[in-house]
């Protein structure tokens, strides 16, 4: 089968497609015909070589040449020991070495949501789990909550304003100019040019902030801050080469010490139960995931290159 791979760290130049050998479904596992993915940042780190990324990865070369998490396709086959899926179901979920046609997947899957397609599917698992236990789980929203998400056109942040939304919360998203009326679109109450008006200084104050761009310091943050609201990390700038964006929470952290709002930053984990619900509320139309460009499987460097300038509109997708 065709897959992505890397054999050393560095621009997406280093990536390839190369004939590797199709998976065996264990008996635990599902054995899953791929039909798109989507492109995360996590995937930018471990190619660049971040020392973040390094670490479980190999501290001079991939451990693990395969690139990818996200998915969505077609079961192939099903092991011994699975009940819950058969051969033709529609499935989505996460697995790492999804730039590929195939995967077995044991744990992080469940079935496709029925009204989307499989590039759309694809775009779900990394960006709207993290929107999801982002928002509800670390940031505590409460229905009525006020919540200003920095960076809301984005790939995260296109289902953050929709899931906050779905919350029952009065959501205000910072985006450029060429994003105002997407955002718009997708249910935001109010929504800030951030080339036009200083988001930090309107007099607004907020209950919870999603902080998806890390464009400003604690500091100007603390302005928009209700005295204890909530403040959640899920993204930072590109520029620092050897931690990413530990270097960014590591500054936040230290600028809130003393202050009274709670300040957090955290991984999304894949869950069975949260993949089932993003399915229950897309299918609801609470959710859709906004898709912004396509790709080829053999076109993977030219879609890392995309995502890495910092400017994608929603999600960056790959199609088998």
């Amino acid at each position: 089968m065709k897959a992505v791979v890397h054999y050393a760290y560095g621009s997406p130049d280093v990536l390839k497609i190369e004939e590797v050998a199709k998976p065996d479904v264990t008996e635990d596992g599902v054995l899953v015909r791929i039909h798109a993915s989507s492109v995360n940042p996590a995937e930018w780190y471990s190619v660049k070589g971040l020392l973040i990324a390094r670490g479980p990865n190999g501290l001079f070369k991939p451990k693990n040449p395969r690139v990818g998490g996200d998915f969505s396709g077609v079961v192939e086959a099903v092991g011994s020991k699975v009940t819950d899926f058969k051969v033709g179901d529609e499935v989505y979920g996460g697995r790492s070495g999804a730039f590929a046609e195939y995967v077995n997947v044991v744990n992080a899957i469940v079935r496709k949501p029925a009204n989307i397609s499989h590039e759309e599917a694809a775009a779900v698992p990394t960006a709207a789990l993290t929107a999801l236990q982002g928002l509800r789980d670390h940031g505590k929203l409460k229905p009525g909550d006020k919540v200003l998400i920095n960076g809301a056109a984005g790939g995260v942040g296109t289902f953050a304003v929709q899931i906050a939304k779905a919350l029952g919360a009065e959501v205000t998203g910072v985006t450029s100019t060429k994003n105002v009326e997407m955002v718009r679109s997708l249910g935001a109450d109010h929504v800030i040019d951030y080339t036009r008006e200083d988001f930090t200084q309107n007099g607004q104050l907020y209950d919870l902030f999603l902080d998806i761009a890390g464009t400003r310091s604690w500091r100007e943050y603390k302005r928009v801050l209700k005295p204890n609201a909530r403040f959640v990390i899920v993204g930072s700038p590109k520029g620092n080469q050897v931690i990413g964006p530990l270097s960014y929470v590591l500054k936040i952290n230290f600028g809130a010490v003393g202050s009274s709002q709670k300040v957090s930053f955290f991984i999304a984990q894949f869950s069975r139960e949260d993949l089932s619900t993003l399915r229950e509320m897309i299918e609801a139309g609470k959710i859709k995931p906004v898709v912004e460009k396509v790709y080829p499987l053999h076109k993977a460097a030219d879609a890392m290159r995309h995502l890495g300038t910092g400017h994608a509109s929603g999600k960056i997708v790959l199609k088998m």
